[in-house]
């Protein structure tokens, strides 16, 4: 029972919350201060006009007054209001030098946004990955049904420590986006070629989503933020962990370029990682978005054989002045070569044709095979 009205409760807040930092309940107090103000401002104006409309009517014999002006009157209604607004500019000010002092920082994350997911880098250590929305396609069509968090939950979010000051410097790949996290107080647009920075100092464990709050393409609402609070020891145990994962990802990358992969687990792998990076534009079937997302099924370098490498460097490389990004910083070697594989031999192209994590390689390193 009292789990039902607690979310009963919950679903009937109208006003914003406090959140889980010092900044951010600060900025509710604010919030709550001028809300205050400006309902005895209203409270006051409403009184004095309903007063006057119901003590001077005409039923009541009142005549109007016959006057042109009033230089006390005037002084007094530019007078008050502009104490009124120094008195709610002092908590202003304060708050907003607050949010934006990033001195004596702990830590420093680089966000990077780009069309549609979260590139998280951790300055002085060897730690840095992307964050894409988890959530599945077969929930988006409506094929399963939709869990808890619905479009709010990524692959792998961004873990911070609790009562560390986290200095983020923002900015974007291709177009304008905007890293938002209400509980955090923390909301900053990501420009390309520039560095926003914001911070947090986060009171309490748990787990707390945001959005990108400015519109940055046709999946602007597929590009979540997910944040997960952890004690310091439990933060230092995930670095670590997470450190040595990605060394030994790279040790079997390397391993990997003197391999070659069967045809079965390239294309096995590849639809899984076509469905979580390419199905968005290019669509699940292949066949893209007439106008916007050139076609892969039938046409173009996915089905060329002489245009093979040609393939792997639009992939590795992105294509200027379109949509295409680069995947090369992105993905693994293993998942390059199976993504491409999978193009080239998916929705009847069959061309045969396998590519391993060595040519990829070669065509990161501006070579040709």
């Amino acid at each position: 029972m009292a789990g039902s009205v607690a979310a009963e409760t919950d679903s009937m807040r109208f006003n914003m919350t406090a959140g889980v930092t010092d900044v951010s309940q600060r900025v509710y107090d604010l919030h709550m201060t001028i809300l205050y103000i400006c309902v005895a401002i209203g409270i006051a104006v409403f009184g004095v006009m309903f007063w006057s409309i119901l003590h001077h009517r005409k039923s009541k014999g009142a005549v109007a007054a016959s006057f042109h002006e009033s230089t006390k009157v005037e002084i007094l209604w530019t007078l008050i209001p502009f104490v009124i607004l120094i008195l709610m500019a002092i908590p202003a000010t304060q708050t907003l030098l607050a949010m934006e002092d990033t001195t004596d920082s702990d830590i420093t994350i680089q966000i990077t946004g780009s069309q549609w997911k979260w590139h998280y880098r951790y300055f002085d250590e060897d730690v840095d990955f992307y964050s894409l929305l988890a959530t599945s396609p077969a929930q988006i069509a409506n094929e399963r049904d939709k869990r808890d968090n619905y479009l709010l939950e990524v692959d792998r979010p961004l873990v911070l420590p609790v009562g560390k000051k986290v200095r983020f410097l923002i900015t974007s790949q291709d177009v304008i986006h905007s890293w938002w996290v209400p509980a955090f107080a923390v909301k900053k647009d990501a420009n390309p070629g520039f560095i926003n920075e914001a911070w947090t100092r986060i009171d309490e464990p748990g787990v707390y989503r945001g959005q990108c709050a400015e519109l940055c393409g046709k999946d602007h609402g597929f590009m979540p933020i997910v944040v997960i609070a952890k004690p310091q020891d439990e933060y230092q145990q995930w670095l670590q962990a997470t450190k040595t994962a990605q060394r030994v990802a790279f040790e079997e990358e390397q391993r990997l370029l003197a391999m070659e992969m069967s045809m079965d687990e390239l294309m096995a792998l590849g639809e899984q990682v076509y469905g979580t990076r390419c199905a968005m534009c290019h669509q699940g079937n292949g066949q893209g978005i007439p106008g916007a997302f050139p076609a892969l099924a039938g046409q173009g370098v996915a089905i060329d054989p002489a245009r093979k490498l040609e393939h792997v460097s639009v992939v590795v490389h992105g294509r200027s002045g379109t949509a295409m990004q680069a995947f090369g910083p992105q993905l693994s070697l293993k998942e390059l070569a199976a993504v491409i594989t999978y193009e080239r031999n998916a929705w009847g192209n069959n061309t045969g044709d396998t590519v391993q994590a060595a040519e990829v390689q070669a065509v990161m390193d501006g070579k040709s095979l």
